[in-house]
């Protein structure tokens, strides 16, 4: 996946139209890439079906497994190579020791059925250039290791078997092995120097050409368009037409949209209205195996993440990152098991939905199919009443995972009432099932009243006003060498406001170590609360304050204070 300089110069390519490598300048002349829109493309009906993927990061970076030299190297498992500045000559030997002979594709693929995946993406050649089928190219994991299989075949075989939905990922312009190959950051050995144009004409297109004829996937997942220019996009978008049902995602070149939008590591907060979109996460910190990376999520988290994805319309692809023996990690099977146990009795409320006709719910998150509203109830209410903010006749309502319970439900001011037992019966999530008569009708008009408002700063090295715009890709920064720093937004009214929800400006970033949240009466800016971490999904309820003017002071980091995403919730 992208480290933060390859987010960086995508987020620079995205935005002027020209990436920089190696002293070369490709600027993109947007009315001439040929794309429309797919959102509606009968191609895409089984994706949105899906709802649930997993993403299968796995090469020959899960030899060194984030050590080199008896050292680890900082950053995420698979980009060991680039981070540890390693040789190619040196990096090419850890296929000699890459046998993983405990690999049973099929043991994966009925594992990932049991969790609910609808389907898996594998990385067939990641940014070290080493492929993880047979190939042309003889840096492939038949004729380069001593485990001598197509683990790509296996794996497309078996979800064949298995009715599972088959994905490959290729690093199109990414190859630190292979000369003329881009590298972010550079090259750092002279055996990568050489010709994109050979690259991309010699390996990159011929090996794309080998896995869409070979596997015949139904997703192709790109990557880090580092050095891609139109030329070279356009040349491989010709193969891709000779595949009509094949999907592919927004990361070929700058301005190529593809049919998905694919934010990484964080959910953006209204998702992307009209687009389909997916959120690729991992479980712990990294993509590609790292013997020493325990920083597991919780199952409660990574359910919860799906529900938030479904509930605004997107997909969730969640990564797991095999061992060099051919092992996914026991803590991922743990959590997977977790999540499939909990959509036997809720995957109704997650497959098929659509995005939620509430921006935002106290009591958690909503999906939807047709007349049947799936309220996620995340916080339960103490006195077992749930307030939802719509005038609508109700049919009937259920929960699901307590389908004899009686729910009785009231019409009571803006909100209907449904009372509902004293204790939460899924501390993960309860799924309260309501049927109601016609388009649903809500009530609150201003529910994330802090979306696109006025927003200032201590200082800025960029807009403080991107924190705030619902998007999830560029965000306020201070300027450079500051440690402390504070951004405010003006909702424009006294609003009352119960939750914030934060994300700092980078995929894996922790760098805030203490802060506070703020409301301003009269002159005075009056604390409502500290904590000590952000991080990349922050999420905090608290007693509701009436004001118009909310800060987020940072009074400690290690950092320049930084905050891509900031949005605060109305609560009643």
């Amino acid at each position: 996946m992208k480290s933060k300089l390859s987010i960086a110069l995508l987020a620079l390519s995205l935005t002027i139209g020209t990436i920089k490598v190696h002293a070369q300048s490709y600027v993109f002349d947007k009315d001439k890439v040929e794309e429309k829109s797919t959102f509606n493309d009968p191609k895409m009906d089984w994706w949105k079906e899906a709802r649930f993927g997993m993403f299968i990061h796995w090469g020959l970076y899960s030899v060194p497994a984030g050590t080199y030299n008896g050292k680890k190297v900082p950053g995420i498992g698979e980009w060991i190579m680039n981070r540890g500045k390693i040789p190619v000559a040196e990096y090419k030997q850890f296929a000699s020791t890459f046998n993983p002979v405990k690999y049973n594709a099929e043991e994966w693929v009925k594992m990932a059925k049991d969790a609910g995946i609808k389907y898996i993406v594998l990385t067939s050649k990641h940014h070290d250039g080493f492929a993880m089928f047979k190939s042309a190219h003889p840096f492939n994991i038949v004729d380069a290791t001593p485990f001598k299989r197509d683990a790509v075949q296996e794996l497309a075989d078996a979800c064949k078997k298995y009715n599972m939905k088959f994905g490959l990922y290729y690093s199109q312009a990414q190859d630190w092995t292979e000369p003329g190959g881009a590298a972010n950051g550079g090259h750092w050995d002279s055996a990568q120097n050489g010709s994109m144009s050979d690259y991309i004409y010699k390996k990159s297109i011929p090996q794309i050409k080998e896995i869409l004829a070979k596997y015949n996937p139904t997703v192709l997942w790109f990557d880090t368009p580092t050095g891609m220019n139109q030329e070279y996009a356009d040349k491989i978008l010709e193969v891709l037409k000779k595949y009509p049902n094949l999907i592919y995602n927004n990361r070929l070149a700058p301005h190529y949209k593809g049919d998905l939008e694919t934010p990484e590591q964080y959910i953006p907060a209204t998702g992307y209205p009209g687009k389909n979109w997916e959120s690729c996460m991992t479980m712990n910190d990294t993509w590609g195996f790292k013997s020493y990376d325990s920083a597991w999520k919780s199952s409660k988290d990574l359910i919860r993440n799906l529900i938030d994805i479904a509930s605004k319309g997107g997909n969730y692809l969640l990564n797991v990152g095999p061992t060099s023996e051919g092992l996914i990690p026991a803590p991922s099977v743990t959590r997977l098991k977790r999540i499939g146990v909990w959509l036997k009795t809720n995957g109704q409320a997650i497959y098929g939905t659509t995005a939620s006709p509430f921006a935002y719910l106290n009591l958690g998150r909503c999906t939807r199919k047709k007349d049947v509203l799936y309220f996620h109830i995340l916080r339960w209410p103490t006195n077992g009443v749930v307030r939802v903010p719509m005038d609508n006749t109700v049919v009937s309502a259920s929960l699901l995972a307590a389908p004899k319970f009686k729910v009785i439900s009231k019409k009571v001011g803006k909100y209907i009432e449904f009372n509902l037992p004293k204790k939460t019966i899924d501390t993960m999530a309860t799924v309260l099932a309501v049927k109601i008569k016609g388009e649903p009708k809500v009530t609150i008009e201003d529910p994330i009243p802090s979306l696109k408002k006025p927003a200032t700063a201590s200082s800025e090295s960029t807009k403080p006003s991107l924190a705030f715009d619902g998007n999830g890709r560029k965000g306020w920064v201070a300027k450079e060498g500051e440690k402390t720093g504070w951004l405010a937004v003006d909702l424009g009214k006294p609003t009352s406001i119960g939750s914030i929800s934060m994300a700092e400006a980078g995929t894996f970033d922790k760098f805030v170590t203490h802060f506070t949240l703020e409301y301003k009466d009269g002159a005075d800016w009056k604390a409502i609360f500290d904590d000590k971490k952000i991080g990349a999904g922050y999420f905090k309820s608290f007693k509701p304050v009436v004001a118009r003017e909310f800060r987020i002071n940072i009074l400690e980091t290690t950092k320049t204070p930084q905050l891509k995403e900031v949005q605060l919730y109305y609560d009643e």
